[in-house]
């Protein structure tokens, strides 16, 4: 695990390799056990690494047998062994154990192709020093992330948007058109980021860059294709997947200690009761929103060490920024708070790898927004029933409920209803009258709802699929790569830890994949026959918890006067009036203060954009990390002069 950066043009190796270590300065948190660096006349590839497999002679860039391609990788591959062994039998010599090694040798064998025979998170990029093309990739979710522009004749790329900033080719500016969208879905949903000019190699998909060329090809997607197994065999088969995944994620070597975090839901819970590591994680606020008492009954339960910590509000809200600025891009999602202080703690205790719940959700139908409406199981019952009609009969009952109002009617709509009439994933906080009214006009811009989520549903008209797995497939291109994973790697990375998502695989996908919609989204309960894997090694009050995700006190902050003045005198200052209506922002901010409304997730998106304005472009702010910078000589290399 690392962070990787780099970039192409035809500056002298000598100027290359010091932009290049300025750019990878910046990213030091990622990886603070060692630095390697290769630069030639063409192109520099970095990274800073933490050491898990092969610690003492792992060392990146990594060479093939004749030198002429190098590698730089962040993330791990599972099955690597196998892998390994095959290239070996085919020939290919190895001087390292890592998995990094064997990426590197299967693009020499199997060209692109490579990347549908790793399991795992992965973003690399190989130069080819015969032919001077980039390859790279990144993994099929998009769990690592992987950003590049091309300014000034240069082309660079970066695990972290901070890191191109230190390129002197890079030209800072803010993309207008992600502010609104952002609005709606409280995190970057457009393809360009908030930096003009930066964008990110989707997920599932490979890059080629060569003579000024980029290239993408996508080599994998999510499929759902229901299969015509029992519910038994359902269960039976995720039971089996996860197993296998949690052994398959868990590896490191012998001086890597890896724990799990531990949570009061179901996920989390399931992970570590297949595990069973040596120590499990868990936090909560000390006055309320405390989840860590049920933690440390179940790790009881299940006889294992539970370590918790307590946040005070005073400590999470002023760290607020620094979570921001590690981001590197705005994400209003509160859970980035506890998530941040989280990693931390598994980082003060020694551990370098931590086991998490992502992914269950989207896989197996989690989430209530998919359209779990009511707690009178005798309404869900009947839209099940209705749910077995063909389509255009549901659309058209759909279409009659739309603007009916009795209990269970937002239920049943949203379970008949065409999943893109209905549904645009887990978050919608401003719509877009409401974000038009409270931007300035020259803001108001960018892709609309509707061109951000119509081109993913179109890959799922054709088929014959449930409106939920339909549901599905837009969070696993837009939610969880926009919001999920972007907080997961940057909170864990921010406290240079790694965390692996053992329900987030490829494998597990292929059985969430074959799973009837019948059996995970019903009247019984979201995620049912996952739930009832889960009930096989849980008590039963944690396998059929409803999803709670980590609760933070947003709401008390904007009703808290220390806390609301400090939030208001941000949205007071003079920079906030090149975006908003400051008028109606300030008095959004009184009548929730007062009571006259909720308008706290309104608030706390707006706040976070501006909290994280403010470091990047107002105060041009920099992490000093050199206290992290405690590692070994850098390996570099550089060549062509």
């Amino acid at each position: 695990m690392c962070g990787i950066a780099g970039f192409v043009n035809d500056n002298e190796p000598k100027v290359k390799d010091n932009v290049l270590k300025n750019m990878l300065a910046r990213i030091v948190h990622r990886g603070p056990d060692g630095e390697g660096r290769f630069s030639d006349k063409h192109a520099a590839i970095g990274m800073r690494r933490l050491s898990i497999i092969d610690v003492r002679g792992g060392d990146q860039p990594i060479f093939n047998e004749n030198k002429r391609l190098a590698i730089v990788f962040n993330g791990e591959i599972y099955n690597f062994r196998p892998l390994r062994k095959k290239l070996i039998d085919l020939g290919h010599t190895f001087t390292t154990t890592t998995d990094t090694e064997v990426i590197l040798h299967g693009y020499e064998e199997w060209g692109a192709d490579v990347c549908k025979k790793l399991r795992g998170m992965f973003a690399f990029v190989i130069w080819n020093r015969d032919t001077n093309e980039l390859f790279g990739a990144r993994d099929h979710f998009g769990i690592k992330p992987l950003y590049y522009a091309k300014m000034n004749g240069t082309f660079m790329f970066g695990s972290e948007i901070k890191s191109l900033l230190a390129n002197p080719d890079f030209h800072k500016e803010l993309n207008r058109e992600a502010l609104k969208p952002y609005m709606t879905f409280q995190y970057p949903a457009i393809d360009e980021t908030f930096f003009k000019g930066v964008f990110r190699i989707p997920e599932g998909h490979y890059f080629t860059y060569k003579d000024g060329k980029l290239t993408t090809t996508q080599y994998w997607d999510a499929d759902f294709d229901p299969s015509n197994e029992t519910f038994d065999q359902a269960v039976d088969n995720i039971e089996n997947v996860v197993d296998d995944s949690v052994k398959a994620h868990s590896f490191a070597d012998k001086t890597v200690k890896v724990g799990s975090f531990l949570s009061a839901g179901v996920d989390s819970s399931y992970v570590t009761a297949m595990m069973r590591p040596n120590e499990t994680f868990s936090i909560g606020f000390d006055r309320r929103y405390d989840e860590t008492k049920d933690s440390t009954r179940l790790a009881n339960l299940l006889k294992l060490k539970n370590k918790n910590g307590k946040l005070t509000d005073s400590e999470a809200f002023h760290t607020f920024p620094k979570i921001q600025y590690y981001l590197d891009e705005p994400d209003s999602n509160p859970s980035v708070v506890p998530l941040y202080f989280l990693n931390k703690m598994v980082k003060d205790a020694g551990y370098k790898v931590v086991l998490s719940g992502e992914g269950a959700d989207e896989l197996f139908a989690g989430y209530e927004a998919y359209g779990f409406d009511t707690k009178i199981k005798s309404i869900r019952w009947i839209t099940d029933q209705l749910k077995k009609l063909p389509r255009e009969r549901r659309y058209k009952i759909a279409h009659w409920l739309k603007n009916k109002h009795f209990h269970g009617q937002l239920h049943l709509y949203r379970n008949l209803a065409p999943a893109r009439d209905c549904f645009i994933g887990q978050a919608y906080i401003f719509s877009p009258d409401e974000a038009a009214d409270i931007l300035k006009p020259e803001y108001n811009c960018g892709p609309t709802v509707k061109e951000i989520i119509d081109p993913i549903f179109d890959k799922v008209e054709d088929k014959d699929l449930p409106e939920v797995a339909k549901k599905q497939y837009l969070d696993i291109h837009q939610w969880m790569p926009g919001d999920i994973l972007l907080k997961a790697d940057k909170m864990s990375m921010a406290s240079s830890v790694e965390l692996r998502v053992p329900l987030l695989d490829k494998e597990v996908m292929r059985v969430a994949g074959h799973t009837p919609s019948k059996y995970l989204f019903n009247y019984k309960d979201t995620k049912y026959a996952f739930r009832m894997a889960a009930n096989r090694h849980l008590p039963e009050e944690w396998a059929t918890r409803p999803k709670l995700g980590f609760p933070v006190p947003v709401r008390e902050w904007l009703r808290e006067k220390k806390y609301y003045d400090e939030i208001r005198s941000v949205f007071e200052e003079d920079f906030v009036n090149q975006f908003f209506d400051q008028d109606k922002l300030l008095k959004l901010a009184d009548d929730n203060f007062n009571g006259k409304v909720d308008g706290r997730r309104k608030l706390w998106t707006i706040y976070t954009f501006l909290v994280w304005y403010k470091l990047y472009f107002v105060d041009d702010y920099q992490m000093d990390e050199s206290a992290l910078d405690k590692c070994k000589e850098p390996r570099v290399y550089v060549v062509g002069y």
